[in-house]
This record gives C-alpha cells, structure tokens and sequence, in this order.
C-alpha cells in the first residue's frame, strides 16, 4: 500500500531536521543550469515537456498524477550505496512515518541521462504491480531525488552467498517473471538490465524488481539502442549485427543467466575463467550457456533454466509459458519459507562482513606492529 497523503494534495511540513542539513552535505553540489535550461525554468523547475515536471514540492505527471513531497518532510537515516550518478539514501518520512529509499541524480549529465531519469520515473509511477517496488515521490532541488519503497534486506546479489535452495530460486523466478511480465504487459516495456542487483528483497520474503533507468518502449515487439550491463545481455545483444534490434526475450536470458548466478552462489562467466571482457562476452556468444548441476537441482528447476538460455532468441519462452512450465506451477501455490531465508541470509552475510574486518585489522597490524 502507498502510504497515506502523498499524491492528490499538497502536505506542508510538520517536521524540521534537529540538526540542518544542507544538501551540500548530503554530497550533492550546484549543477551547471547553463546546459540544461531547456528543462530548467527560472523558477527552478524540471520540465519534462510532456511528461511531467520536477519542482522542490513534489512532481506533477501530465496524466494527472501528482506527488507532493520535499525534502524538509524527510529525515535522513544512513546511506544505502553510491553509484555513478549518485546515492541512496534511507530515510524517514515524517508526515506519514515511513521510511523510504531515495535516490539522488545528480544533474551534470547528458541527454541521454535524463532520457533515463524520465523513464524511471515515467516506470516507477505507473506501476502497480507487488513485484515492482512502489513509487512515493520525486522532487528537484539541483538534484533529482526521488523516493521509493525501503526493501530492507537489499539486492540479491549480497545476499545469496554460496548458493541459494531451489524452493527459495522458484519463488525469486516467480517475482522476476511476474514483474517483467507485468512491465511487457501493461506498459511495454522491456526491462533491459535484469540482474541480481536490480531485485531487492526484504525481511518479509517479498522480492521485486527496480532500477528501470534503461528501460525501454517496445515498438511492435522490438526494442532500439543497445543498453544495458554487457555481462548478463543475451548473446544477439553482443554481436554487433543484431544488437540495434531485439525483442524482449533478450530479458528471458538475462533472467535465466541470474537464476543460474542465484543458485550457485557465483557469476557463471566469472571466476576468473576469462582474462578479459572480450573473452567472457566470446564465451556468452559462442559457447555453451551455463546450466545447473543434476545433483542439486531438480529437472523441472533444470530445463526452465535451459529455456530462458536458448542461444536462438525466437525459441525462448515467452513469460506466460514460463508461467505455465512445471517448476514455477508447482511453486506457484507450495509454501516456502522467504521470510527465514532472507533473515539467515543477512546473518551470514553480516558473519562475513565481520570476518573481513577482522581480516582486514589483522593484516593493518602486521603491516604497522606496535612499537
């Protein structure tokens, strides 16, 4: 559920930071208006012409959607990672008591950047679906920041350690699968940039997608522009022939390359197997795709994998039929405890951050012993 009062009306402040804040300490920085006056009024506004427009009270869609929110309402918690464009931050709604992740975009960017904050928050507005992280607000303020649902126990990919059971794999396909479904459907839109570090899950089992910043319109099933991460892109993605047009089974590989990640705790192209891009991409175009071990895993778990990893991308399945095959049929209705993976997940993940600072203060002393 949204929480309460952040779209439909203007909400006045009833909360000021005890201790001020400026944005410079938030480690954001004046961005240069000069490049951006295009989208960029006197006022201070974003304007996405015909899409919506960003102010420092909240954003309006031009569907008529409106979320008023600003940063005086929110109180910041911690920060939850750094990428190239900015950070996450965890913070805490005062007026309605949630907390929530909100993201920061810095400004200094290319055309092609703000084709990617519009498209992610074009997605996250529209989307109704409980395998995609909700959507509470955006705001600008130099920066674009926009705020989403908190997944508390983060990405997958820090969470899977050695591999994850296959009950526990069926359940995160069957979030994956729903939610791109749900995006193709619905919106039609294809994802573009499935990996584990674009599902978060948190400590009640839930598992959705984020990070729609790539995405992409279909037109008549096809796809244009070749973006995304080159490590989990299907193999007509990388060849240069085909990669200006695929359609959206080039996601169903990506999905089966993380499933295959998941369930054996490691990149399948990875492991230091390849001593450079070029042979791990020629190992995705021209070798055998990965498949999971028969001691571990079941057929059924087994062949849905080798479906979504077909080299031809017109034998793939489509989401419905993924739906439909015996592994995500069976799991569709057989309980499975999320909520306790995810809980002894975040212990062992936690034993291991442990184990590494103190690995990391051992060797700290032995480089400067005392005197």
């Amino acid at each position: 559920m949204n929480p309460p009062n952040l779209g439909g009306r203007r909400m006045h402040p009833k909360f000021k930071l005890a201790k001020p804040m400026t944005l410079s300490q938030l480690g954001t920085f004046s961005s240069p208006f000069a490049n951006f006056a295009k989208y960029v009024d006197p006022s201070g506004r974003l304007n996405f012409h015909g899409k919506a427009i960003l102010h420092a009270s909240g954003v309006d869609f031009t569907n008529g959607n409106s979320y008023k929110i600003n940063m005086n309402e929110l109180m910041l918690l911690e920060e939850l990672g750094k990428g190239q464009y900015g950070v996450v931050q965890k913070v805490h709604h005062v007026p309605t008591n949630v907390t929530m992740a909100m993201k920061e975009i810095r400004l200094e960017l290319d055309q092609t950047k703000l084709n990617q904050i519009l498209m992610e928050l074009d997605v996250l507005h529209k989307s109704t679906s409980p395998f995609i992280v909700e959507f509470y607000g955006a705001f600008f303020i130099d920066c674009v920041y926009y705020c989403m649902e908190y997944m508390d126990a983060g990405s997958l990919d820090k969470l899977y350690g050695d591999g994850v059971p296959e009950s526990v794999l069926a359940k995160m396909a069957l979030a994956m699968v729903k939610g791109l479904k749900f995006l193709k459907d619905e919106l039609s839109i294809i994802h573009r940039d499935v990996k584990p570090t674009n599902v978060l899950v948190n400590t009640k089992g839930d598992v959705k997608l984020c990070d729609f910043g790539v995405s992409g319109q279909l037109e008549q099933s096809l796809a244009k522009t070749n973006i995304g991460c080159q490590s989990y892109m299907a193999p007509e993605r990388i060849t240069t022939a085909e990669a200006s047009t695929y359609t959206v089974q080039s996601d169903i590989w990506s999905l089966g390359l993380s499933l295959v990640e998941l369930a054996l705790g490691r990149y399948p192209y990875g492991g230091g197997k390849f001593d450079s891009v070029f042979a791990q991409l020629s190992a995705i175009v021209s070798g055998e795709p990965p498949e999971l071990p028969a001691d571990k895993f079941s057929q059924d778990c087994r062949d849905f994998v080798a479906k979504c990893l077909n080299k031809v991308p017109t034998e793939r399945p489509t989401y419905g039929q993924l739906l439909d095959t015996p592994w995500l049929q069976k799991y569709e209705t057989e309980k499975v405890d999320m909520a306790g993976w995810v809980q002894d997940a975040l212990d062992a993940k936690n034993q291991r951050i442990l184990l590494q600072q103190q690995m990391e203060q051992a060797q700290l002393a032995e480089q400067h012993p005392m005197a």
